[in-house]
This record gives structure tokens, sequence and C-alpha cells, in this order.
């Protein structure tokens, strides 16, 4: 017999109160749960029917409820269902904004591009050094389990890995909750060997299983790979006379078409830590830390969404650029991204135009 919505609720609550206490639960103590409205009466009447369907225990007339084997089964698989609902929709959730910054961005990459007339570049934001709010092992089949990776700003993996045999519900919540205790509020980065070698201790004849998760966590964040890069305008340098040499020309191009070399570039002009005036960092000819860029100027700035979602923008031209209104540009554009992604913000850059 399927239980209804009213019976599930009051197992769920004696369930929960008897795992606070260890005392058997009577009508009365749930009853007063805000949450029910109901009467001990009406409560009293649900709690037999649950106790003739094998979900509650009497130990004796006048005692209260506890849970059975059964219940606990129930309950158990009804966590794991809500969780895993939760989980989806967080997914779900996230995946939408995550489709939303990358609109953003290329439409802020344009914009840039045509408000200077140089080359824009934008990197998507990193999450290496977010820092971790979820690990969820769950049992999909019998020799596999799903891991689920959250952090800040929601950033979601999912990945599956084997298991040498089935592990007991018991065996995964306790897994579950030493890597949660483990690795909660650490950045990608900070799980150094000590983490490590200390994690794989503390998990016993799970050390091997443990090692697979911290290495889907270490694949899944991965700098080099996870770093996207959207660019607009490279065939702006074409303005520039000093710029159109053949050999200079076809340089920069590629440089833009293959986005290796800026890649590498953005992300340590993103960490470096001596950035000065909002993150603003000005590179002229030889300064400028792509070599094929020797004869231009780089502008570059970083940008944080919050939740640990950062990343670098950049303006590329000659060394003759009007560099105040590039500055000018690149602070207005760091304020419209950072504002739309504010609070929950639909990340929307349409009319958002660059100042002149």
């Amino acid at each position: 017999m399927e239980l209804d919505s009213r019976k599930v609720l009051i197992l769920k609550a004696v369930i929960k109160n008897y795992l606070e206490t260890g005392e058997p639960v009577g009508s009365r103590t749930i009853s007063k749960l805000p949450e029910l409205k109901l009467s001990s009466a009406t409560i009293r009447n649900e709690m037999c029917d649950l106790e003739d369907l094998g979900y509650l225990h009497q130990p004796h007339t006048s005692a209260g409820r506890t849970p059975t084997d059964k219940g606990y089964r129930f309950y158990v698989d009804e966590i794991l269902k809500e969780k895993q609902a939760e989980v989806q929709e967080l997914k779900d959730a996230m995946s939408q904004r995550m489709d939303k910054v990358e609109t953003v961005l290329k439409q802020m990459a344009r914009l840039l591009a045509a408000n200077t007339n140089y080359a824009a570049m934008i990197t998507g934001p990193s999450a290496h050094k977010a820092r971790i709010k979820l690990l969820q092992l769950s049992r999909m089949e019998r020799n596999r389990l799903l891991v689920v990776i959250v952090v800040e700003g929601n950033i979601i993996s999912n990945k599956f890995i084997p298991v040498g045999r089935e592990l007991t519900d018991q065996e995964i919540l306790n897994l579950n909750i030493l890597l949660n205790t483990s690795l909660n509020g650490l950045a990608i980065n900070e799980i150094n060997l000590d983490v490590i070698r200390k994690l794989k201790a503390d998990a016993g004849e799970h050390r091997e299983l443990v090692e697979s998760v911290l290495n889907e966590l270490a694949e899944a964040f991965r700098e080099d790979d996870d770093l996207q890069i959207y660019t607009s305008g490279a065939t702006n340098v074409f303005k520039y006379p000093e710029l159109t040499d053949s050999e200079s020309a076809s340089r920069l191009i590629r440089t833009f078409e293959e986005k290796d070399q800026l890649k590498r570039v953005l992300r340590d002009v993103g960490e470096a830590e001596d950035a000065e005036h909002d993150g603003i960092q000005v590179f002229i000819g030889d300064e400028t830390p792509v070599p094929d860029m020797a004869d231009c100027s780089m502008v570059t700035a970083n940008y944080d969404l919050g939740g640990g979602l950062r990343g670098t923008i950049g303006i590329v031209g000659p060394k003759r650029m009007d560099y105040e209104k590039v500055l000018s540009t690149l602070r207005t554009v760091m304020k419209q991204l950072e504002g739309n992604f504010e609070d929950g913000g639909d990340g929307s850059a349409e009319g958002n135009g660059a100042p002149d």
C-alpha cells in the first residue's frame, strides 16, 4: 500500500523526533509541529495505520511509537530522493545561469571592440579558486556511484566512479560525512598533499574510493581546460597603419584565433598579486606578456561575479591607444558585469552599451 502525503509527513516527523531523542514518540508531541496542523486524535489514528502497515512499532500500550526497519528504510529512501531532486533542481538552475553568463560575456566582448575600435577578449569565470560547498555520493548501480560536486557560484559537476563492491547505505553516509567534513570550505587549489594524506588515512578501507573522488574533483575543475575565452574585433588592428605590416598582422590574428597564448596570459594576469587600481594593469610594447603583441599595448581588468567566479577582460590595440577611454570603458564594463549577476540578476546585457 502506497502511503498518502499525510501518512508520509507523520512518519517522517516520528522518525526524525525519535532520531533526536531516542524516546518513543506520542501523538501529542507530533501535533505540536506547526507544519502538520492536525489534532492529536487524527495523528493517533494515522500512527495506528502506520503501525498496522509495519512502519512503526508500539513497545507497550501506553507508550508512543518507534520506527521499524521498514520505517527506517522508507525514511532513508525518501531523503535520498529529496536530495537527488534538490541537486537536479540546482543543476538545472545553474546550467541556465551559466548559459546566461556565456551570452553576456560574448555580448560584452563585442561591445568593447565596437566602442574602442580595438580587439577585445574576456575569459569565462574560472572555478579553480572557488570553495567547495557540497560533495555527495549516491548509489546509481551495483558497482557505480554518482559523485555530485558543488562549488561556490553553485557550479556543479557530476561524475560516475566504479566501486569494487556494493556499499551499504551506512558506508555511503559515513563517506559523505568524511568528505564534506574534510573538504567543505576549501578551494580546489587548496587541496594539498597533507589534506589528501589525512583524508585517505581517515577513509581506511575506502581510501581508493576517496582517491577516485579526489581525482574526479581535480579533473572537473582543471584550470587550462575549464577556461573559456571570448574574443571580438581582432580585425580592428588593420585600422592602424603601424600594425598593418603583413607579418605582424598575421601573427596578431593567429594569436586571437588560436587563443592558447591568450588563455595562459589572461589566467596569469587574473592571478597576479600586484594588480592595482581595481585590478587594472597596462602593458606597453615589450611589457606585453604575449611575444606576438610586442608592437601593441594591452590593458586588462579583473571582474568578480561573486561566489568565487572571477575572470579577466583585456583590450589590445596600438601603443598610441586612447588609454583614458579604454580605462573608463573597462571600469564601466566591470561594473555592468558584476551588477548583472549580483543578487541573482538575470545577466541580460541588452542596452548596456559602454560609454563614449
